[in-house]
């Protein structure tokens, strides 16, 4: 099932179609990481474009594809923009613990296991 969002036809998966090797891979970037704990500090969806990120806007617009795809996060389109969430409600349902666990984790173990 192909759940799709909005006139811009953004692709979200149902909760029950997250699989975890997709979600691994997104979060397997540094970068990626930086955007789940920006997001997650947030309390509301926020613009995708107010995030401190330090990225080209098509390496950020990349990193929020695979991110989405995945279904770490939910992008809703706003007017030029797209308000951005993380969906941990349904990644914690389908893989209890493991959005905490990364999310939580040093900085440092992070980096490290990425080679930076």
């Amino acid at each position: 099932m192909t759940v799709v969002l909005g006139s811009l036809g953004l692709y979200h998966p149902p909760t029950d179609a997250i699989e975890l090797p997709a979600v691994l891979h997104a979060l397997s970037d540094p970068q990626r990481l930086q955007i789940l704990r920006l997001l997650d500090a947030q309390k509301t969806p926020v613009p995708c474009g107010s995030l401190p990120l330090g990225i080209s806007k098509s390496t950020a617009t990349h990193h929020f594809r695979v991110l989405r795809e995945a279904g770490l996060i939910e992008q809703s389109p706003t007017g030029t923009s797209k308000l951005t969430t993380l969906r941990r409600a349904d990644i914690d349902a389908r893989f209890p613990g493991l959005l905490e666990l990364v999310l939580t984790s040093p900085r440092e173990l992070s980096d490290a296991a990425s080679g930076a």
